[in-house]
C-alpha cells in the first residue's frame, strides 16, 4: 500500500498498489480508499491533505462513545470538513456482555475478529454496506487503525482478490507502526510500547489468521449475510475489471 502522510496523522495507507488477479491493471486502484487511526489525530492542514488525496468520505468503525477529541487533539474549525461525509458504523457493541467477555482480552488481536463475526454479524456486515455506500475517496478508521480497520481491510482486500501474504504485511505494517505509540487515544490506558523483536515475536500466530482471512472472505461474507451487490460494489472500488 502506499503511505500517506497527511499532517498529524499516522499509520494511514491508499489501498491501492497491492497484487490481484481479479484487475486487469494488476493491482488495486489508488485514491479510492484508504485507512487510518482515529480522525482526531489530523490538524487543519492534515485534512487539507486528505482532501488533495481526494477525501470525500469517512467510515468511523468506533463506538459512539470513542469519537470526538480529546485532550491533546488539534481544534478543527466546522468548515475544515465542509462536503465531506461521516458516517459512524461500528463494527462492535461493548456493551453486550458476550461480546465483551469473549473478546476484550484479545481485542489488539484478529483472534477476536471471528467472534465478532458470529456474535455480532449485523454490525460487520453494517459497516461494510456503509463503505459500499460511501463516495470513492473513503477513509476507513477506527481508533489505532489496527485492530477494527485491520479486521475490515483484510476483508475488503480479500474480497478484491489480494494475495493473503500482502494483506498479512499490511496488517503487520499497522501493529509495527502502533507498537510505538504508547497512547492509541485520550482518555484510554497507555499501553507498553514493544521492540521491532517482540513485535515479530507476537505476530508469528496472528498473522497465519490474518493470511486466512483474505484466502475464504467468500466464506467469511457469507456467514455476515453480505450481500451479492455489497461485495460487486466493494470489489469495484479496489479493481479494474
Amino acid at each position: 500500500m502506499n503511505e500517506l502522510t497527511w499532517d498529524g496523522y499516522i499509520n494511514a495507507r491508499d489501498f491501492g498498489g497491492l497484487p490481484t488477479e481479479l484487475s486487469t491493471t494488476g493491482t488495486t486502484i489508488s485514491g479510492r480508499i484508504a485507512r487510518g487511526p482515529r480522525r482526531e489525530r489530523l490538524t487543519a492542514a492534515g485534512w487539507a491533505d486528505a482532501r488533495r488525496w481526494g477525501l470525500a468520505s469517512v467510515v468511523d468503525l468506533r463506538c459512539p462513545q470513542e469519537i470526538g477529541p480529546g485532550e491533546g487533539d488539534h481544534a478543527i474549525a466546522e468548515d475544515v470538513l465542509a462536503g465531506i461525509t461521516i458516517v459512524n458504523a461500528p463494527t462492535e457493541d461493548q456493551d453486550d456482555p458476550e461480546f465483551w467477555e469473549t473478546c476484550a482480552p484479545i481485542l489488539d488481536s484478529p483472534e477476536y475478529w471471528a467472534h465478532n463475526w458470529r456474535l455480532q454479524p449485523q454490525l460487520v456486515r453494517a459497516s461494510l454496506d456503509a463503505i459500499a455506500n460511501s463516495a470513492p475517496g473513503i477513509l476507513v478508521h477506527c481508533s489505532a487503525g489496527r485492530d477494527r480497520t485491520g479486521m475490515i481491510s483484510a476483508l475488503l482486500l480479500g474480497n478484491a482478490g489480494v494475495a493473503p501474504a500482502a494483506v498479512a504485511a499490511d496488517y503487520a505494517n499497522s501493529v509495527r507502526t502502533m507498537a510505538t505509540i504508547a497512547q492509541l487515544a485520550p482518555g484510554v490506558d497507555q499501553q507498553p510500547v514493544r521492540s521491532s523483536e517482540e513485535v515479530d515475536e507476537w505476530m508469528l500466530d496472528k498473522l497465519p489468521i490474518v493470511q486466512d482471512v483474505a484466502a475464504h472472505t467468500n466464506k467469511i461474507f457469507d456467514i455476515l449475510g453480505v450481500s451479492s451487490a455489497t461485495r460487486t460494489v466493494l470489489r469495484a472500488l479496489l479493481v479494474v475489471e
